[in-house]
């Protein structure tokens, strides 16, 4: 094994975007390198595919091994074999383990959603070696508020999932638009019941599928803010939230709406490919919104918000463009550097795709193509090359 080591400080997962970005930099530095992971924090994988689980299992049974020396040098202990990437918060606080583990070089990573750059959060940026970043919206307010030295990567997708599928020409039964990522008022979801409540009225063979679960319910309390619901899902008794309850308190038919519940991220192509659009009319994103380029990569057209780190996924065509976008006023954003689509805007977008089957089709092709160029063998690749002076 190489003597030098990147150590990863977050979760790995296959069901939130952390856990995701975590599973595939750890996995593509052990396939391509150049160095191999340090893995500290526990795993939740609950569909990988097996020859990704044998890559990862020795690093896992090293993670023993890691806490022991933690544990061993009094709760404190320093990797100097090793530049460890710490995960940060919106505020640039790192998490427990950070304060446990450090390396020769410490950099921090973040995604941060609130654009308000306070001096204290300027200071704890200062404590790393070097901070990256999600988006170049991201990387622009580290450059407004002081922060030197920032570099932007952003996310990936796995093209061996992420691909377009077979589509059949014959006629289907339905409209189907997919909406993707965790529920709160930040990521839209009021915005997309506002507008598919009116485009099925006008179309009713219009099919919703959500995937809107949330393992912070915290934040589903920001909806609270919403002018466009008046209420908050309830949970079933498994703990997971009521989607489509609560859609149909909102005025949405009966059948006309479907939430898939939690699902694994090499699952989603599947589902993807029932999809004939894609709606995002998120309002603030730090990174460049995984669910966003996963849809983009399986060649289903999105429809896509023109704010903060979606301005990244926007290219020729490769999409349909919320262009109408306004401040609004959320206690989480102090700054109003979110935005509201027009619900307006969203029934013109979904009505020109549905209308016009051979211009979503380029549009979901001119996406795919675009995504290709943003695989996460790429993008570990450029963390490594930002942290290369380092290693």
């Amino acid at each position: 094994m190489d003597s030098r080591r990147i150590g990863i400080t977050w979760q790995l997962s296959d069901n939130h975007g952390w856990g995701v970005f975590g599973l595939n930099f750890a996995y593509n530095l052990i396939v391509n390198g150049p160095a191999a992971p340090m893995i500290f924090a526990d795993q939740n994988l609950t569909a990988v595919p097996n020859e990704t689980i044998a890559a990862l299992t020795p690093f896992f049974n090293e993670r023993v091994e890691l806490l022991a020396r933690i544990e061993a040098n009094g709760g404190h202990a320093l990797f100097d074999e090793a530049v460890l990437i710490h995960a940060l918060s919106d505020d640039f606080r790192h998490s427990e383990i950070s304060d446990k583990a450090r390396g020769h070089h410490n950099v921090g990573f973040v995604f941060f959603e609130n654009g308000e750059i306070n001096a204290d959060s300027v200071e704890r940026a200062k404590q790393w070696d070097r901070v990256l970043v999600g988006s170049s919206w991201n990387l622009e307010r580290c450059q407004a508020s002081g922060i030197d030295g920032a570099v932007f990567v952003s996310q990936g997708i796995d093209p061996d999932h992420f691909k377009p599928v077979p589509r059949t020409d014959a006629p289907k039964e339905r409209f189907v638009i997919y909406s993707g990522g965790k529920l709160e008022v930040r990521k839209g979801q009021d915005q997309v019941l506002a507008a598919f409540k009116r485009f099925v009225q006008i179309h009713p063979d219009s099919l919703l599928i959500t995937s809107w679960q949330n393992h912070w319910p915290q934040t589903i309390q920001s909806l609270v803010e919403s002018p466009h619901v008046n209420s908050l899902p309830g949970l079933d008794e498994k703990g997971n939230l009521r989607i489509v309850d609560w859609a149909l308190a909102h005025g949405i038919p009966p059948n006309t709406v479907v939430d898939t519940g939690w699902v694994p991220n090499t699952w989603l192509p599947k589902l993807l490919s029932q999809a004939d659009v894609a709606l995002f009319p998120n309002r603030g994103e730090g990174g460049t919104n995984l669910a966003a380029m996963e849809a983009m990569a399986c060649g289903v057209p999105c429809i896509v918000s023109a704010n903060t780190g979606h301005l990244d996924l926007i290219g020729e065509d490769n999409c349909y463009v919320l262009e109408d976008q306004s401040p609004g006023n959320f206690s989480a954003d102090p700054g109003r550097h979110w935005r509201d689509s027009s619900i307006d805007e969203i029934v013109d977008k979904l009505e020109m795709a549905y209308a016009d089957a051979a211009d979503r089709t380029r549009r979901g092709d001119n996406g795919a193509t675009f995504m290709k160029n943003i695989s996460w063998e790429t993008q570990v690749a450029k963390i490594a090359d930002s942290i290369s002076d380092f290693l």
